[in-house]
């Protein structure tokens, strides 16, 4: 559920930091949130408990995550704490500005997802990425900010946006459901993090091993792909619990169990409908959320209760119970009002059959840099916005900005599934009193693949 130009932060779609604000918009946290978000739904029906990683009982640590196998890593994953999420384009003119071929672009392409895929399968088991392909002699192999690390259940998973496969050549190949989202009435999008190419999600239990990671993608994309955005959260340490939200509200209580038929019919993709390369994948939606915390946290109560749908110190539906107690929405108040508002979050989002696997993320406070001249940096001329008044968060007027609330992302056998959720959301939801969606993006992600393979190689059946 995610964002206007006027109000980016941190990267520019080439990559580069922006300067429309000052220093003082560096991005300090990372993160992992199941199931935050109004773009999807913050928090749902269900009787699903949370699962937990299992561990080593020799070393009480969890075992690495695999890389290889039936579907990619970081989806059935039971969550980690941290997380980055990245989107790049491929490279479309070479460095003397010659536009590039589709066939060189498609070459280029398959050279970045072997040099991804091997990476990305020693990083999982603890091991250093290897040497970059173009390094300056006597620079080490690697930056060492992992060296003595453990794996801390890294995953890194990888996905291909809408507009890859006319890219590269291949749009007999597109999946069947990948295609743009369409726009929602209360969407406030900016470029600065919505759409991409190709989508990196990096989940663990360390960030320095995740900022490592990063590097190391990054490393390997000069000349093949620059950054489009990326983006950071994190996850509280709630054990068995099921996590909150920066609403303060369990988050991600409705979500499948990995293994059950569930999950398998809501989450990946079979059939005769959708390319045969593309079996065992997903789609995912990715829409980052921003909250409106100073208003939320001085709204009533009984406010926030009836516009989630469940109360915040147990999870349970309004309609009575606990946590996981199915919502009874016929069930009506001495004033015969139903106790579950039928605007409320929970009853626009039921039966919407998805994963939902989101994060915090925390930016703070932003100051956007003005040029001198054009006004003071207080907006003192801009009326009706008080830089006076510490409970206005200033979001979209192009000023200061408090920056936090959800990285929603939902995995999903059809993202139609998504999309009408999210138009009886932007329609009706109580929620959209506090929060703005300032990001979007589609991807498919593939199945994952064997060793010596590469996770685009189904595309390119003649190599």
């Amino acid at each position: 559920m995610p964002s206007p130009s006027a109000d980016r932060q941190g990267v520019t779609p080439d990559g580069r930091g922006s300067s429309a604000f000052s220093r003082r918009t560096l991005i300090t946290s990372l993160v992992v949130t199941t199931g935050v978000g109004a773009g999807g739904a913050l928090a749902v029906a269900g009787d699903e408990a949370p699962a937990s990683p299992a561990r080593n009982p020799a070393t009480g640590s969890p075992p690495a995550e695999q890389f290889h196998g039936t579907h990619q890593s970081g989806i059935a994953t039971p969550q980690q704490r941290y997380a980055y999420f990245a989107a790049f384009d491929l490279e479309a003119v070479d460095s003397k500005g010659k536009r590039l071929s589709t066939e060189r672009i498609a070459t280029n392409f398959q050279h970045l997802m072997e040099r991804w895929s091997g990476a990305a399968e020693r990083l999982m088991r603890g091991r250093p990425a290897g040497p970059l392909p173009v390094n300056r002699p006597g620079a080490p192999a690697d930056s060492g900010v992992a060296d003595g690390l453990p794996p801390s259940r890294l995953t890194l998973t990888f996905g291909l946006g809408p507009e890859l496969f006319d890219t590269i050549g291949r749009q007999e190949q597109r999946p069947r459901h990948l295609r743009e989202l369409p726009a929602f009435s209360t969407d406030q999008l900016q470029p600065a993090w919505s759409g991409g190419q190709l989508f990196v999600q990096i989940c663990g239990d360390d960030p320095q091993s995740i900022s490592h990671a990063f590097r190391a993608l990054r490393g390997r994309a000069p000349g093949l792909a620059r950054l489009r955005w990326s983006q950071q959260g994190f996850l509280g340490r709630f054990g068995e619990a099921t996590p909150r939200n920066l609403f303060g509200h369990k988050d991600g209580t409705a979500n499948p169990r990995a293994g059950a038929a569930a999950f398998d019919d809501a989450v990946w993709v079979s059939g005769p409908d959708e390319p045969s390369w593309f079996t065992g994948g997903t789609y995912l939606v990715f829409r980052k959320i921003r909250m409106d915390l100073p208003k939320w946290d001085t709204s009533t109560a009984l406010q926030q209760d009836q516009s989630i749908g469940r109360r915040r110190d147990t999870g349970a539906p309004l309609s009575g119970g606990h946590e996981f107690t199915p919502p009874d929405f016929g069930r009506t108040g001495p004033d015969g009002e139903p106790v579950i508002p039928p605007d409320s979050h929970l009853a626009l989002v039921r039966d919407i059959p998805m994963l939902r696997r989101s994060y915090n993320y925390d930016y703070a406070f932003q100051a956007r840099a003005e040029p001198a001249g054009e006004h003071d940096h207080h907006g003192a001329d801009q009326p009706g916005h008080s830089h006076d008044d510490p409970l206005h968060d200033h979001a979209g007027t192009g000023h200061d900005t408090y920056d936090t609330g959800a990285l929603f992302c939902a995995y999903l056998r059809d993202p139609g599934d998504f999309i009408r959720a999210q138009q009886k959301m932007a329609a009706a939801d109580r929620l959209n009193a506090f929060i703005q969606h300032t990001g979007s993006a589609i991807f498919a992600i593939p199945p994952a693949v064997q060793p010596g393979r590469h996770l685009a190689a189904a595309l390119f059946p003649q190599r």
